[in-house]
């Protein structure tokens, strides 16, 4: 899709032209999520070594021995995760135009032409995680594909300072505003943004009917006085 009409030049020229900005994950969230996935682990083993040994006495233990196993398996794929975003959550890759995100065990690329970062809202679970953890002093970034149904968000929280986070919403702003994708037709809409849409068309509808009602009063005056 040819963006080039929505790029600025003057911006493009001041962003740096080669090198990649990592940013890695909270150590504090990585810890823990280290050691819950090791107690969990241990009792999905447990689960699973209870059920097998008992699998005699029915299919029940069975079952319970094997979703011990599938928990188990889980569980190691959520430790061997966080050495993952422990070299790097989110990254900014001057060199290759991308912003790229670590999601489980897959890079997600967002190209700068199609990149919109904006500030982003906790949900309900995030609002109460901060409210009780972060005591308010959490703050978040839409990391946005504009031609994507999907957007992406991390906060100071994911990140391993405020620092990070502050240096990666201002890299992301200004390959934003530099770029200007959001500013295309053909981007995905939110919800809101249809309604608004919606609210336009129907302001322009009532704004036909009543000119057409007035013309047609008008008419009828006139032809009134005629007869």
């Amino acid at each position: 899709m040819d963006t080039e009409v929505f790029e600025n030049k003057e911006l493009i020229a001041k962003l740096p032209k080669e090198g990649v900005h990592c940013y890695a994950g909270n150590p504090g969230k990585i810890t823990r999520n280290r050691v819950v996935s090791l107690i969990m682990f241990a009792a999905s083993v447990a689960l699973a070594v209870v059920g097998f040994v008992n699998a005699g006495k029915g299919i029940a233990m069975l079952i319970l021995g094997g979703l011990g196993v599938v928990l188990a398996l889980c569980f190691v794929l959520v430790f061997c995760q966080t050495f993952l975003v422990a070299k790097f959550r989110v990254a900014v890759d001057y060199n290759n135009k991308n912003i790229v995100l670590r999601y489980r065990y897959s890079k997600i690329l967002i190209p700068f032409e199609n990149f919109d970062a904006r500030d982003g809202v906790p949900d309900q679970a995030e609002a109460m995680i901060d409210k009780n953890f972060n005591k308010g002093g959490n703050a978040y970034l839409v990391l946005d594909d504009v031609f994507e149904d999907a957007c992406y968000q991390t906060s100071i929280a994911d990140l391993e300072s405020k620092e990070d986070f502050e240096k990666l919403k201002a890299d992301c702003v200004a390959i934003a505003e530099a770029y200007g994708a959001r500013n295309s037709k053909d981007k995905v809409k939110f919800y809101y943004e249809k309604d608004n849409d919606n609210s336009e068309t129907d302001e322009a509808d009532i704004d036909k009917i009543i000119e057409e009602a007035r013309s047609e009063d008008g008419k009828s005056a006139k032809e009134e006085t005629e007869e």
